[in-house]
């Protein structure tokens, strides 16, 4: 069976009856968080929201007023989850995200026309495609693509879009010898009722499950963004259609103004503008990193020629690195002096380094590691890692301090 969005995917509302409302989880990515959603599975006598297939992802919409979050196929049915529980036999309203629905019809028709002629003109095949939220990707069975057949490609989609060529859906039986004509990349094992063909009028005929435009001006236009290489010696075609074009120019513009107000320079030489300041930055962080190599070694003297020095060093210092500790570890003297140095945010997240006699570093790394909330290891007098939060610093200091006394303590 097609459901009514597969028989029209123009239709935005549908009044249809509920089937069955079933207890249901949906495992769902939030803000980049697994999470599960208890809620309800709903089939409908028919539906006009798409469940996922054929490389398109499902509608969203509403039922009544309850918002349908995942709709996904089972067999010949179509699973709508919903947080709320639905009656059997009630009629329902069922409306769908049209913004949504006509992005995947414009981005899915644009596929089979650039799939159509890519094989036309120069045989190679489609693989697999994916329909992506911001760009759609087409993989296709060659190693490369040569800048001029992707210009030449992009130039025939487009002339076809103009040329206003329809776009028509046939149903046919499984055993209708046309259905042996059509490409296709086979059915899913639990396929049901008639074949679903889309046809591209003189251009492909598709078997399909997918909601497409009724004719190729709906595609407005197509751009072919550029290609990447592709899993084993395959390319990836990357597109955008119809209103993503649009979206992407006014994206695209919108980044540009920036760029001239913070450049103070035009379009045309933003490229040879951030060439020159990132050369300019690589000078100056190999400049800062003289210095504080430098400073290393003036902090390390320093401390060496106090004569109150004691038997323990700390310093802290926002700007740093690994190296910059290590040096000032290097040239004190650690068999005889317990150093601890931290780099970073002075209650953020940072760097630390615990130098000194093997036996007291040893024992007191892990305490340092745990009062930082940090990951490291230690070993020959020299414990350093990362720390989640240098906000216990003092605490660090305090503890080291006390044993550096103790130890002092016993040795008199």
């Amino acid at each position: 069976m097609a459901f009514q969005c597969q028989r029209d995917c123009y239709m935005k509302e549908f009044v249809t009856t509920v089937v069955s409302c079933c207890p249901a989880e949906l495992k769902q990515e939030v803000n980049g968080k697994k999470e599960t959603l208890k809620g309800f599975n709903v089939k409908l006598q028919d539906t006009v929201l798409f469940p996922e297939g054929g490389g398109q992802p499902d509608d969203h919409g509403l039922i009544g007023d309850v918002p349908v979050l995942r709709v996904t196929r089972q067999g010949p049915d179509a699973l709508h989850f919903v947080s709320s529980r639905l009656d059997e036999g009630q009629e329902v309203h069922v409306k769908v995200d049209w913004e949504r629905r006509f992005d995947h019809m414009q981005q899915h028709s644009g596929q089979h026309l650039i799939t159509a002629l890519a094989d036309t003109f120069f045989g190679y095949k489609t693989t697999s495609w994916e329909l992506g939220r911001q760009r759609s990707t087409i993989e296709l069975d060659t190693p490369s693509v040569k800048p001029g057949q992707l210009q030449a490609l992009e130039e025939a989609v487009n002339e076809k879009i103009r040329a206003h060529v329809p776009v028509t859906v046939q149903l046919l039986s499984i055993d209708d010898p046309a259905v042996e004509k059509v490409r296709s990349r086979g059915l899913p094992e639990d396929h049901a009722g008639p074949i679903r063909i889309i046809d591209i009028e003189g251009i492909d005929a598709n078997m399909c499950c997918g909601t497409h435009v009724s004719n190729l001006s709906h595609l407005q236009v197509i751009k072919l963004l550029g290609t990447e290489k592709g899993k084993k010696n395959k390319t990836n075609l990357i597109f955008l259609a119809g209103n993503r074009v649009l979206k992407y120019a006014e994206k695209s513009y919108s980044t540009e103004r920036s760029l001239v107000s913070l450049l103070k320079t035009g379009p045309d030489e933003h490229v040879e503008a951030v060439d020159k300041l990132q050369k300019s930055v690589k000078l100056l962080q190999k400049t800062n990193l003289t210095l504080l190599r430098d400073m290393a070694v003036l902090i390390a003297q320093n401390f060496k020629n106090d004569p109150q020095r004691g038997n323990f060093f700390s310093l802290h210092k926002k700007e740093g690195d690994n190296e910059f500790m290590n040096i000032i570890a290097n040239e004190i003297n650690t068999e005889e002096t317990l150093v601890f140095l931290t780099v970073g945010e002075e209650k953020g997240p940072g760097l630390f380094v615990l130098a000194g006699p093997s036996g007291p570093v040893a024992e007191m790394g892990p305490r340092v590691l745990e009062i930082l909330q940090g990951k490291g290891a230690g070993k020959n007098g020299r414990y350093q890692g990362k720390a989640n939060s240098l906000a216990r610093r003092g605490e660090v200091e305090a503890l080291l301090q006390q044993h550096c006394k103790h130890r002092t303590s016993e040795e008199e």
